[in-house]
């Protein structure tokens, strides 16, 4: 039925097990597929890992550049955010993931690829959306919708994978799932599948500290834009990722971009996670600072409606859709004047807006000011409000007939 096949392989609970069970369920030959995506000391033995679990090879791609300006940079444009918190850490790795497993099986001469996705989260999508749009002629093998998979929860992973002597990060005690990449890391499970539950921080939390365990001084950053792109940290030019890794080890000290979120996800049912995205949310923030100061009305307005809509295709999985792509083109050209500095003041997980400047600034202090100046003139706005309320006007004389005499 299947031949050989490629799988989306992070070491993890999930694909640990899926790489002895392919191989004792279909006798098939395994390609595991690593993608460092900034994931640090995640990485580490995993090829070791793979091989001695089955896998008849192995491969390590460093992606952290393509994620950086090929994925992350056009959402970081778009600001796009899910339900108003979310940052899409996973939504927008999944698609650069699969691509490559794609690239890798055509070159492999694969008839299949499969991944470590269960059949209740948004992940299955992203993956098989992908797939679909590149190579819809490559089988899917996903485990967790097979009628040979009897594994029906992690403790029945943990349990397969003792058995085989798989060495796990993850105990019956310890057993968020987790998904980490150079943008951030989510967490599921456990306590947090209760919402009246406070996360048990001192456990959960891998790249940030808490609030209380923060510095009681603040610290100020500086970051560079040209065209949209930032280019530079307190004055050092760096590539994107370099600066998003950065500001994760700046952002996270300062407990910066904590999101305890309860989402909506694509299959139907809520779901509860807990992102830590410090770079991401600094990121955010501060371009939001740039756009305020040079996008007019109009397009700083709709870009926003833009923005909404960009966030759900991401996390639903479209990222290779015509939709997203016709996005990217209009949100390139509110970019062209998104050059110049934020500061920004780190403290206790707040970002405190502390100076924006652009070339390009639509602000004029000299209109905008309260004390005296010959640059606006206020009668103006006489004939102003009063074409502006016309319409308001006349609705109360239909409305009120009596009302003028």
């Amino acid at each position: 039925m299947y031949n050989k096949v490629v799988l989306a392989y992070s070491g993890g609970l999930d694909t640990s097990v899926i790489i002895p069970w392919l191989k004792e369920t279909y006798g098939c030959k395994v390609i595991a597929f690593a993608a460092d995506l900034g994931q640090a000391e995640e990485l580490d033995g995993l090829e070791e890992k793979a091989i001695k679990t089955g896998a008849d090879k192995f491969y390590v791609m460093d992606l952290r550049e393509e994620f950086a300006n090929e994925y992350i940079l056009p959402t970081l444009k778009a600001r796009a955010m899910y339900e108003g918190k979310y940052l899409l850490g996973t939504s927008f790795a999944r698609p650069l993931i699969a691509k490559k497993q794609v690239e890798i099986a055509l070159k492999e001469n694969a008839d299949s690829v499969s991944h470590g996705a269960t059949g209740k989260g948004n992940d299955q999508v992203r993956f098989e959306l992908t797939y679909a749009a590149l190579a819809p002629e490559l089988k899917i093998i996903a485990p967790w919708k097979d009628d040979k998979w009897t594994i029906k929860s992690r403790e029945d992973a943990i349990d397969y994978a003792t058995k085989r002597n798989i060495p796990l990060a993850q105990t019956k005690e310890k057993i968020y799932s987790r998904d980490r990449n150079l943008w951030h890391i989510s967490h599921e499970g456990a306590e947090l599948e209760d919402p009246s539950c406070e996360p048990k921080q001192d456990r959960l939390f891998v790249l940030s500290v808490s609030p209380e365990k923060a510095p009681d001084e603040a610290e100020y950053v500086d970051i560079e834009y040209e065209k949209g792109c930032p280019v530079a940290l307190n004055g050092k030019r760096m590539k994107l990722y370099e600066i998003i890794t950065q500001l994760n080890v700046i952002g996270g000290k300062h407990a910066i971009g904590q999101i305890d979120l309860v989402e909506n996800r694509l299959v139907g049912m809520k779901s509860r996670g807990v992102y830590e995205t410090p770079g991401g949310a600094i990121l955010y923030f501060t371009q939001h600072a740039m756009e305020t100061l040079v996008l007019d009305k109009e397009t700083f307005h709709y870009k926003e409606l833009i923005s909404l809509k960009y966030a759900e295709l991401v996390y639903n999985g479209f990222w290779f859709c015509p939709l997203r792509e016709a996005f990217d083109a209009f949100i390139e050209t509110t970019q062209k004047h998104m050059t110049g500095s934020v500061r920004v003041k780190l403290y206790k997980g707040n970002i405190i807006l502390a100076g924006v400047t652009s070339p390009y600034s639509l602000y004029s202090e000299n209109i905008a000011t309260f004390g005296e100046s010959n640059a606006y003139d206020q009668k103006d706005a006489i004939g102003f409000i009063k074409l502006l309320g016309l319409p308001l006007r006349i609705m109360n004389k239909v409305e009120n007939p009596l009302s003028e005499k």
